[in-house]
């Protein structure tokens, strides 16, 4: 498959206490189809020094290591700036619980081929274990709400026929960007360290003109939250997700919203939130009834930086 410039991708994988969901990730890394790409891996401060057992096995990888978890956000801004710095023409940011289809890479750099406003693609993905549902389309942005929508979730692939189309947004799990775009747009918001980062990075990428797309030849399978579902006391995800996630959608609010749609968004989500209140004192689930009330609250009154530029 030939491509003209000849483009370069970085890949860059964070892994944190993950050790065997990255091996395979690796594993379908190493049968891409595709002539200039290179994985940076990531290590955020794991146990049992799995950054240097993933170098030794995979030495083809670049390895960085973190001396603190820095987050979702974080952690791959620091692999971004050193793609950047390499000259890489792309950035893949990628989940390491996922496994990639040989040709996936190809296939997101074709859309790119006479698009110049194209900023970032997404490939369709789908659950690593049911290889048949839809994990993630892209996704649809509720304005009016200020809510992110995932596209094609858990539809089958013949409910839901994918098709190449552009998007309001592009998942975490799986995000091609040009170099020029994340020259103009900016890294990660780290204040966000992890859940709904990556829309409101890519409303920052459409606000500056780019367009985000599907690439729905392009294939992937996710795990789904494999650093998140753990057994905890009161259940799979730890409270420590929920607070993240609430505190994260009011930083959305903060930063998307204004005047009378900011009241409006605010009271839908604040609704949605004293409901989950609800359910946990019901079910004995006080701290995670805890994480969500001091979510509303940190969500409202942590301050909230700007994304880095890189230069």
């Amino acid at each position: 498959m030939a491509f003209t410039p000849d483009p370069s991708v970085a890949v860059i994988l964070v892994n944190w206490n993950g050790y065997a969901f990255t091996v395979d990730c690796l594993k379908s890394l190493r049968k891409v189809e595709f002539p200039d790409f290179k994985v940076i891996l990531v290590d955020n401060d794991s146990q049992n020094d799995e950054g240097k057992k993933l170098k030794l096995n995979y030495p083809e990888i670049d390895l960085i290591e973190n001396v603190a978890n820095l987050g979702f956000a974080g952690g791959n801004n620091v692999g971004i700036k050193k793609a950047l710095n390499d000259g890489y023409t792309h950035v893949m940011i990628l989940n390491n619980d996922t496994a990639v289809e040989p040709d996936f890479l190809g296939q997101m750099i074709r859309r790119f081929q006479n698009s110049p406003n194209l900023g970032v693609v997404q490939p369709l993905i789908y659950f690593l274990h049911d290889r048949k549902k839809i994990w993630s389309a892209g996704g649809k942005w509720n304005q009016l709400l200020c809510r992110s929508i995932t596209l094609g979730d858990r539809k089958s692939s013949e409910e839901y026929q994918a098709k190449n189309r552009e998007l309001d947004w592009a998942t975490g799990c799986c995000m091609l960007i040009t170099r020029n775009a994340l020259l103009e747009v900016g890294l990660l918001n780290e204040s966000y360290f992890a859940y709904f980062e990556d829309v409101e990075w890519s409303l920052r990428f459409r606000e500056k003109g780019y367009s985000i797309e599907l690439a729905a030849d392009s294939v992937i399978y996710h795990e789904a939250g494999a650093s998140s579902k753990k057994k905890h006391s009161e259940g799979t995800l730890s409270a420590t997700v929920f607070y993240y996630h609430v505190r994260n959608q009011f930083y959305l609010l903060r930063s998307v919203s204004r005047g009378p749609q900011l009241v409006l968004a605010s009271t839908y989500h604040l609704s949605r939130f004293v409901l989950w209140m609800g359910y946990f004192c019901v079910r004995g689930r006080f701290q995670k009834l805890k994480s969500v009330a001091r979510g509303i609250k940190h969500g409202w009154t942590l301050p909230l930086q700007k994304a880095e530029v890189w230069h």
